[in-house]
């Protein structure tokens, strides 16, 4: 009876551990996701400048990066800050003698040049837009979630480094829908690929 016991608690460990085991090593040189808030084209944005209700509210970055802002005509505006665009509104109505002082605030509606890109095993393959919350498992549901071939178990995400390379990483999205690992951050310009799985 002892002898059984023992040889049930040894089988019960094993099938255990053999699950644990189940989930390749979490990645440990994926560079953290670097935030990304400036402004590129075909972003939309809100500026509202106090005490000035006429003014159009909403502008789309041009292709070449500038937007047409009443009064001091073209601005150059990509890579800017949501912030730095409206000090810079805020010293061009100045300059122009428009207005004294003027409050400016500028608040990013769509984020329409900040992608993420989810190719391979997934339903909708394709490119999705990139927000601060955005996490691997949100983007995957996004493109669908996956296809019955997929190797859920290895998807890859390749991110761009600061000094203009790319690290590959291999993920487990099946630990983290398992609540094994924490979910991973994006980053604007990430790729996400899901392989089929290899029977």
């Amino acid at each position: 009876m002892i002898r059984s016991t023992v040889v049930s608690l040894v089988i019960a460990l094993f099938v255990a551990s053999a699950g644990c085991s189940a989930y390749p090593a979490p990645p440990v040189n994926l560079p953290r996701a670097l935030p990304s808030t400036t402004v590129g084209p075909g972003d939309v944005f809100e500026v509202h400048v106090m005490g000035e209700p006429n003014l159009p509210k909403d502008y789309r970055v041009n292709p070449d990066g500038t937007i047409d802002f009443p009064y001091v005509a073209r601005l150059m505006v990509a890579n800017v800050e949501p912030q730095d665009i409206a000090s810079l509104i805020r010293r061009k109505l100045q300059e122009a003698k428009i207005l004294n002082d003027p409050q400016v605030s500028v608040s990013v509606k769509q984020y329409n040049s900040k992608k993420v890109a989810i190719i391979g095993q997934v339903i909708k393959p394709g490119i999705i837009p990139y927000t601060e919350s955005l996490r691997l498992v949100d983007a995957l549901s996004q493109a669908g979630w996956f296809t019955p071939l997929s190797a859920s178990n290895h998807v890859l995400l390749t991110r761009l480094t600061k000094d203009g390379g790319s690290i590959t990483v291999e993920v487990s999205v099946d630990a983290i829908t398992d609540g094994k690992r924490p979910d991973i951050p994006l980053q604007a310009g990430d790729t996400i690929k899901v392989p089929e799985r290899v029977f």
